[in-house]
């Protein structure tokens, strides 16, 4: 029944062969968990950066506080040149830098991308200080800045009854989109819209 190994030569060389199996098997265990562990690592870490990415762009909003158009032709003519927003930042919100941001300016005639002070008009918009910051970056919800864009060189079509749709980019890829209705009559050189 029991097969008896009598010659102690073959009985070590069986040890060893369990030995080198045991071995190999701890061996490509121990590589195993070493890729698991990075690959977790790995994996949380891009999870939190998408994480943080998707935090940014629903809290990092811009608030505008109010919007003018400005018709600067004598006698006024009902047609906009110039739009000027006042914004700030939402409460919850990183800081917003806007000269990182861009706005995408869209009308009944045109579609055009403004970035911030590229020296053509018909492709940027300016900013200025309009309450407590010393630049272009809102770091406090009781800071003002004022976009300005010279709607002139970008839509000759914006006048009375007209309507366009700003939408505003800032650096982490939040969108805040405000729409612009100018009233059917233009009877002043500044028109709240």
């Amino acid at each position: 029944m029991f097969e008896f190994i009598t010659d102690p030569e073959e009985r070590g060389q069986v040890g060893i062969g369990t030995l080198i199996v045991f071995i190999a098997l701890v061996l490509v265990a121990a590589v195993a968990a070493g890729v698991l562990i990075n690959t977790a690592g790995e994996l949380q870490s891009r999870a939190s950066d998408t994480g943080d990415d998707a935090q940014a762009q629903v809290s990092n909003q811009i608030d505008v506080v109010s919007a003018t158009a400005e018709d600067t032709s004598s006698p006024l003519d009902g047609n906009v040149e110039q739009l000027t927003l006042v914004v700030k930042k939402s409460p919850g919100s990183d800081p917003i830098d806007l000269s990182a941001a861009t706005i995408q300016y869209t009308s009944s005639s045109v579609s055009e991308t403004l970035t911030y002070e590229t020296g053509n008009a018909a492709t940027e918009f300016q900013t200025s200080d309009v309450q407590g910051t010393s630049g272009e970056i809102l770091d406090d919800t009781s800071e003002r800045i004022k976009i300005t864009i010279d709607v002139s060189s970008v839509d000759s079509a914006l006048s009375g009854g007209a309507s366009a749709e700003l939408k505003i980019v800032d650096q982490s890829g939040a969108t805040t989109t405000y729409g612009v209705n100018v009233p059917e009559v233009v009877s002043d050189q500044y028109v709240s819209v």
